[in-house]
């Protein structure tokens, strides 16, 4: 049995602090752990089996990275969607549906089920629903998906693949979607469930082999498990370190859960009591098991 709080000895992967750490990717391929800095325009990776950890320096933001079927990286950078190439470090720019708005950059972003990027956007200066969220097909066609957010964030789909989940941060609440896994399109919003404020902010999100949304909780100490059915918190892992962005699993079974964190806008004093703040963490055998990541398909062949 679980108690509905945690403290469980949770690791760190790479004795390295992110500014803002965001957006953990298990390479099921390679076996490794990805995840972002994103003020820092690093993208980084961990061989478990290996030991082995590699920094990609693209000296541009990057909001958010998933894996290409050839290995290779997507990624949201200031510049737009490109290709990052695993070995050279090579870009290719695809799309900059932004381009008109120098004041915002992308976010968070994941594959679904089918292949498909999805990718949000948020201002540099927290302008209220300045954002966007967006769709990259397998022939590389750019779709808007939403219109309106403030701050794109977690994105998951259900094991069936038929229901999207998805957070703007200050709204606190997770909105649900239909989701049509031939196309990609997503049908009208809804509501699924509140996220009260004593939690922290929502954050970055995944989903379990149960259907149960994983969410980290930035200036909540914490990730937690909740059902999108009922809006019921079932039970949450103690960090320590406040600012949680994101979680994903990992593993050859998929149960060992990763975690990302910021140092961002800390205080001295709060460095000190947060020397971790920056760190990606992961609880081995967690407990629970992950869905398989989405790797990213296209018809189109577009070297990086």
């Amino acid at each position: 049995m679980f108690t509905t709080t945690e403290t469980r000895p949770c690791e760190v992967v790479v004795p390295h602090c992110c500014l803002l750490g965001e957006g953990p990717v298990w390479d099921e391929k390679t076996g490794s752990i990805c995840w972002v800095d994103i003020l820092n325009g690093r993208i980084h990776e961990y061989q478990p089996a290996g030991n082995s950890h590699r920094t990609h320096q693209v000296d541009s933001l990057v909001g958010a990275v998933a894996i290409c079927e050839n290995g290779d990286f997507i990624a949201g950078l200031r510049e737009g969607l490109s290709f990052v190439g695993r070995s050279s470090g090579r870009t290719k720019l695809l799309h900059h549906p932004e381009a008109h708005l120098p004041q915002n950059r992308y976010n968070d972003g994941k594959c679904d089920p089918e292949g498909r990027f999805l990718i949000g956007s948020t201002a540099l200066n927290h302008k209220k629903q300045a954002g966007n969220l967006y769709r990259l097909d397998h022939d590389l066609r750019c779709t808007t998906q939403l219109q309106g957010v403030t701050m794109s964030n977690g994105m998951a789909w259900s094991p069936d693949g038929r229901t999207f989940y998805y957070i703007d941060t200050p709204t606190f609440e997770v909105a649900v979607f239909d989701y049509d896994t031939k196309t990609g399109r997503i049908g009208p919003k809804r509501s699924a469930f509140p996220i009260p404020q004593k939690e922290g902010l929502p954050d970055g999100m995944t989903i379990d082999s149960e259907g149960m949304l994983w969410i980290a909780h930035w200036d909540g100490w914490q990730v937690a498990r909740w059902n999108p059915e009922t809006g019921e918190k079932l039970f949450s892992f103690r960090l320590p370190v406040a600012f949680v962005t994101s979680c994903t699993f990992g593993g050859e079974t998929l149960q060992d859960l990763y975690i990302t964190s910021a140092s961002i806008g800390l205080k001295e004093k709060q460095h000190d009591e947060q020397p971790l703040a920056g760190s990606l963490f992961v609880i081995k055998n967690s407990g629970f098991q992950g869905m398989r990541p989405g790797v990213f398909r296209h018809s189109k062949q577009a070297s990086s």
